[in-house]
């Protein structure tokens, strides 16, 4: 193949001038018997020897050096000087082939003469070429030892006439103006193609020299009117005039930038030298001056304004390249741009504050409650006192300050809005809001900030924030403050004891700016999923605001007025093409979720809607109205039983059903009981804490003491084995309050009387047989509540405890108050066999009493659970 070796000359006699020929190269001028000329119409023989080209079109009436360097081409060409000198040159179109093929090569290509031949000591040569017509390859007659192929001259079409001039001129001006951003173009050339006549000489002379594509190149050689030639170039050389003219832009931009830069420094420097002279001050002073006046803008604390100022005067004395002058100058940047006195103005419209909280929640009355009694207070102090009362009981009362801000603690389990609570009250209050999770947090430092003295040291979380929100009375919500972890390298939530203190959060000193900083009028949130993981002393320093799970019925309307009109906007919706019915969202709520909060609701209304939308989107669909028939066709078959699974599980005696409370709400849960011969006596299993394992024996003690009056024979706990076991055992478990669900599930499991299905207890017991209060009775009740219970056995001593039950909770339950274990069992246990109902059968040696009949207890049980 032949590559392109130097810019060609616009004639063969001006390159054959220009060639220089090295001292180890052998020049041979080739001499043709018969002389050929390019515009006598060229006589082209039916065979020519074919040259594949790599990137490069040799074109008729222009000259162009070729290197030769694979064998095939060399002894091509020898045979070819050797001859006629002719030649066929046709572009491959791949460049990257080292050996193109037929199938490889354009079709259509130039028939050259050898001028001149120069051949390196390597073995390579040299060639000059100059071309003479157009010609189109029609068939390959041999491929080894090198192309033939039979070729057909293609003549090409001059027109003439007004058009051709004008396209003539206006691509010699596009030319003579690429020249000019092109310094390597020689003047020679732009002469020539001034003087040239011949439009066809012209276009080709030009494409020859410009940058072009391989594509292009070809183009301007397979076109046949030289109109044609002519405007194609005319847009070439357009488009690389713009885009040299685009470079020529850029690069003086960026040698202006440099000269500019480089012209500050030098001015720079002569002012240096010339303030140096003149005794003025340098860019260090500027900078000193500048911190001093933003100390003083920043209203400072008296305390933080002298040691600004003691630090800036360091700084002062110090080299701007010394390490401690960066220290000092971060620590001037914390200090300066806090917001020391910056504060937003409370909204105390206390009609405005209810409103948002009501547009953004359903429910949660407490909490909406204490937001208003806390504005209600600001506005009364702002209105009848002001500031100068405040300032006058500060200073009259020195040990106890007047607190500016509130410390809540949200308490409930995931998806009840506390996290999203805290943006609602902030947007009612009129505050900027920031939210900081604590969960995971384990190094004391992000919370009260490093030492100046560690590299890289900087202020806690808490100073962050504030520096972040610009506002020195922001509502801060710390998220999952139950989850903080501690290790090596100290309690964070022992840090969280000072700034959640409203007896000192006042002057909390962060490490890093060593410094007193007023949080007192911070309104500081936190949210936990339990208390128990809390510490102590900083529980006691928060109000608790208990948040327990939603009821049916609030799940319902929190579905109408907010998940379901949020989740229409967020898959692409109109309000009038989706519409779940009460029946629907209900199914939603009983059959499809079991939660305390609304996510997994809000997740299965997402997943509904989708397939609305994908319908909608296929057009399959224009508007539903889910219905539960629909609801089931689109997500499937219920997860959960609403009331099967307690009757299920209830079926048989040794069944009692129990109330928990987890972090995620209050629970169900069943505790089992079996009997089996044996003399091994009581087992339990079920992951039992060791307060859970303590209520399993007093049961079972409180169970044996009572034999008699339950008419079990005396022998018969030396015959058998009692298991008690608590699903679901991968679940671990603790607290006494299932003593009396233990208890009720052996006396079921020896008297062989079914727990009835639509009852559930919670109680602690003793072993004299007393049923204790408990905590948790909210929770639990909602949770009975959801599975379809209508009747529970509390303690009653936490009969105060059911105010805070909802009234349609209330209404529509059934509570017994229990004071001992009896009244357990008189109120949960089926009748004895032989009253008010056919008797049972007869347990089998060994069993659990797995065989009922179906006599009318078995009948009332059922149809009252069912209801």
């Amino acid at each position: 193949m032949a590559d392109r070796k130097k810019q060609p000359a616009s004639t063969a006699e001006e390159l054959l001038q220009s060639v220089t020929i090295a001292d180890d190269e052998q020049d041979v001028i080739l001499k043709s018997e018969e002389p050929i000329e390019a515009d006598s119409g060229p006589r082209v023989p039916e065979e020519l020897p074919i040259l594949p080209l790599r990137g490069l079109v040799v074109y008729p009436q222009t000259a162009m050096p070729l290197n030769i360097g694979q064998p095939r081409s060399v002894r091509l060409v020898d045979e070819v000087v050797a001859g006629d000198r002719l030649i066929g040159l046709v572009a491959s179109k791949n460049p990257e082939l080292e050996t193109p093929g037929p199938e490889d090569i354009y079709q259509i290509g130039t028939m050259a003469v050898i001028l001149r031949l120069f051949r390196a000591p390597d073995g390579t040569i040299r060639l000059l070429v100059q071309g003479l017509a157009r010609i189109r390859v029609d068939g390959y007659t041999s491929q080894e030892p090198f192309l033939k192929a039979n070729v057909t001259h293609i003549p090409e079409s001059v027109e003439k006439g007004i058009e051709v001039e004008a396209l003539m001129r206006n691509v010699i001006d596009q030319f003579t103006k690429l020249a000019d951003l092109v310094p390597s173009i020689p003047g020679e050339l732009i002469t020539s193609a001034l003087n040239v006549e011949d439009p066809l000489q012209l276009v080709y002379a030009i494409a020859t020299y410009i940058r072009l594509s391989l594509e292009n190149y070809q183009k301007i050689l397979e076109l046949n009117s030289v109109v044609d030639k002519l405007r194609l170039l005319m847009n070439i050389l357009n488009k690389e005039i713009e885009v040299l003219e685009l470079g020529r832009k850029i690069q003086t931009e960026a040698q202006t930038e440099i000269e500019r830069v480089q012209r500050e420094y030098f001015l720079r420097e002569q002012l240096k030298a010339i303030r140096r002279e003149l005794g003025e001050e340098d860019d260090q002073a500027v900078e000193v001056e500048e911190f001093r006046q933003r100390i003083e803008a920043a209203k400072m604390s008296e305390e933080a304004a002298r040691e600004a100022t003691r630090e800036l005067e360091r700084m002062a004395r110090l080299s701007p390249a010394s390490a401690e002058y960066g220290v000092i100058r971060t620590y001037l940047d914390w200090l300066t741009s806090l917001p020391w006195q910056k504060r937003t103005d409370d909204n105390l419209d206390i009609a405005h504050a209810r409103k948002v909280l009501d547009e953004d929640h359903y429910g949660l009355k407490d909490i909406k409650e204490r937001i208003l009694e806390f504005l209600a207070v600001r506005r009364l102090r702002t209105e009848r006192f002001g500031k100068s009362f405040e300032r006058v009981i500060q200073a009259e009362n020195s040990v106890r300050r007047d607190r500016e801000g509130a410390i809540l603690c949200f308490v409930g389990p995931p998806g009840v809005g506390k996290t999203s609570l805290g943006a609602s009250i902030a947007r009612a209050m009129g505050r900027k809001f920031t939210r900081m999770s604590l969960g995971g947090v384990r190094d004391e430092a992000e919370i009260r900030g490093f030492r100046r003295t560690y590299i890289g040291a900087m202020p806690g979380r808490i100073i962050q924030t504030l520096r972040r929100v610009e506002t020195h009375n922001p509502v801060i919500m710390l998220d999952e403050v139950d989850k903080l972890g501690r290790d090596f390298r100290g309690d964070p939530a022992a840090a969280l004891l000072e700034v959640l203190d409203p007896e000192q959060n006042h002057e909390f000193r962060d490490h890093y700016l060593d410094i007193a900083f007023d949080l007192s009028e911070v309104m500081f949130i936190t949210t936990a999923n339990e208390l128990d993981p809390i510490p102590g002393p900083l529980r006691d320093r928060m109000e608790i605001i208990t948040l327990s799970g939603y009821t049916e019925q609030e799940k319902l309307e929190i579905a109408r007025q907010y998940l379901v009109p949020r989740q229409i906007r967020e898959n692409g919706l109109r309000p009038g093409e989706v519409k779940f019915t009460d029946d629907a969202l209900l199914m939603l709520i009983r059959d499809y979720t079991r939660e305390a909060g609304v996510r997994n609701l809000e997740r299965s209304i997402g997943s509904a809607m989708r397939k609305v939308a994908t319908g909608i989107a296929e057009g399959t669909r224009k508007r539903s109205r889910i219905t539960p028939k629909l609801l089931e066709d689109l997500l499937g078959h219920p997860r959960f039983g609403y009331r099967e699974e307690i009757r299920d599980r209830t079926d048989l005696p040794g069944v009692a059903t129990g109330l928990s409370v987890t972090p995620f709400g209050g629970d169900v849960l069943f505790i089992e009981a079996t009997q089996m011969p044996g003399g091994k006596g009581f087992q339990y299993t079920g992951q039992l804490g060791e307060v859970m394992q303590e209520s399993a024996r007093a049961a079972f003690s409180y169970i044996r003491s009572r034999a008699n009056a339950l008419s079990i024979a005396e022998d018969y706990f030396d015959k058998h084995d009692i298991h008690l076991h608590v699903p679901a055992g991968a679940v671990p478990k603790d607290g006494p309050s299932a003593g009396v669900t233990m208890a009720t599930a052996l006396a079921s499991l020896l008297t062989q009387r079914a727990v009835k299905s639509n009852v559930a207890m919670t109680g602690e017991i003793t072993l004299r047989g007393m049923v204790l209060p408990v905590g948790g009775i909210k929770d639990k009740v909602l949770a009975a509540h959801r599975m379809g219970i209508d009747t529970v056995i509390l303690p009653r001593r936490n009969a105060p405890d059911l105010d805070d039950v909802p009234d349609d909770v209330r209404k529509a339950m059934t509570f017994i108050l229990a004071e001992k274990v009896d009244d357990v069992w008189q109120a949960a246990l089926e009748n004895p066999p032989g009253k008010n109902g056919s008797a049972r059968p007869k347990q089998g040696d060994g069993s659990n009493g797995t065989g009922r009949g179906s006599g009318s207890n078995g009948s009332q049980r059922r149809k009252r659970s069912s209801n």
